[in-house]
């Protein structure tokens, strides 16, 4: 049953990674405009994030500190502050597209407003924050989540050329519009390799008090959880490639989308659709949330744990509940979600590296890790990604202004 319970985190933190609004929106428009040519972007995200994920669950599991706790007693809380108002922006810009996303599902169901959807979801995620305990939300969201698997079961019926598939693997010089190539992909991989999936996935293994025999089933749930992602999102690439693109959708927004699945599976695509991109929202926003929280109760060393009662770490929910009102102030200005989310991925990328280049002094530090400390491989891995960061952030304004 443990074991079960960790493939549920990383199934939860897959969902929170790529099956929201983020990595929907982009893949969708990938596949659209590119076929399979970005489909090497989603790989080296999904890569990177596994080897910061493994970290994060490591780190927890020999320390029993999460990323951020680490970090404040590391470095002290005045340099901490920057990456935690670094990520806290962040947070809320995504999270507030996570909403948009799930109002904007029921829109889609309904027919009804996306203002009137967003007060309704909002006070769901927050009765759920309120009322469930950490393990109830990992499993639930991680079992719904599933319905996403649908995006891979189309794909796979529509007989795509595997062999195109396979050379979207690999980069190569854009087949057109260089600076819409460019800022689609610094926007999927803002949308994989997020900074909240980091600091959750450490304090969900806190959380679940993971202890040094959790180290093997850790790198496990590290590969197989974001390849699952990964997978989904992969599928969604794909059937944009074959449904969207020779039919010169663009999907600019949701709306436009919604044939990526009503075209190959009827009616029933569409609902499917529907569910999808809410779900998927909706697990992102649970998660988001308690990042917030997470985060700053870490970083001013209050209690902190989703599984107490809202009483016994009132802070901790006052956060939450802060962070839920202002995200809903877009979809009540009914600001279009889809566009709220490309920018969102890019001020993601600005933000990566600020968060992650303190981890590669935390995981060679013995007083955390003891014995387990970074090998050479993953120190490699490390400095490759935060330099990737490093150019990426250099790269997001620049394509955001040329290529949205």
């Amino acid at each position: 049953m443990k074991n079960l319970a960790k493939i549920g985190l990383g199934i939860l933190t897959s969902v929170g990674g790529y099956l929201e609004a983020g990595s929907l929106g982009t893949a969708l428009q990938a596949g659209a405009a590119f076929h399979y040519s970005l489909l090497w972007a989603i790989a080296l995200g999904t890569i990177c994030l596994a080897f910061l994920v493994e970290m994060t669950g490591r780190l927890a599991a020999v320390s029993h500190h999460t990323v951020v706790d680490a970090m404040r007693k590391r470095f002290g809380i005045h340099l901490q502050v920057w990456p935690l108002g670094a990520q806290v922006i962040v947070d809320l810009l995504v999270l507030a597209s996570e909403i948009g996303g799930v109002a904007l599902a029921l829109q889609l169901a309904t027919g009804i407003s996306i203002r009137v959807w967003a007060v309704p979801v909002v006070l769901l995620i927050w009765i759920l924050l309120w009322r469930a305990t950490f393990d109830a939300i990992e499993h639930g969201v991680a079992l719904l989540g599933l319905v996403t698997l649908v995006f891979v079961v189309t794909a796979c019926w529509l007989h795509p050329s595997w062999h195109s598939v396979g050379r979207g693997l690999l980069p190569s010089r854009p087949p057109h519009d260089s600076a819409r190539y460019a800022y689609l992909a610094v926007a999927i991989l803002g949308a994989t390799i997020s900074p909240y999936l980091v600091t959750f996935y450490s304090s969900g293994a806190v959380e679940e008090r993971w202890t040094v025999k959790d180290l093997l089933p850790n790198r496990v749930v590290a590969a197989l959880g974001m390849s699952f992602g990964s997978l989904i999102s992969m599928g969604i690439v794909i059937v944009a490639a074959l449904i969207l693109a020779p039919r010169g959708i663009a999907a600019q927004t949701y709306q436009q989308a919604t044939v990526v699945l009503s075209i190959p599976l009827g009616r029933w695509g569409f609902w499917l659709f529907c569910a999808s991109l809410g779900i998927g929202c909706a697990g992102a926003a649970l998660e988001l949330s308690l990042d917030v929280s997470y985060i700053i109760a870490q970083t001013f060393g209050w209690q902190w744990s989703e599984n107490q009662r809202p009483h016994e770490g009132a802070r901790f929910a006052l956060v939450y509940t802060g962070a839920l009102a202002l995200a809903a102030l877009p979809s009540l200005a009914a600001v279009d979600p889809l566009k709220l989310t490309m920018f969102s991925m890019a001020v993601t990328v600005i933000a990566l590296p600020i968060v992650i280049a303190p981890l590669l002094v935390i995981m060679n530090d013995r007083r955390y890790l003891r014995s387990h400390t970074n090998g050479w491989t993953t120190n490699i891995a490390v400095a490759v990604i935060v330099a990737l960061a490093f150019a990426l952030a250099v790269l997001a304004i620049p394509v955001q202004l040329t290529g949205a």
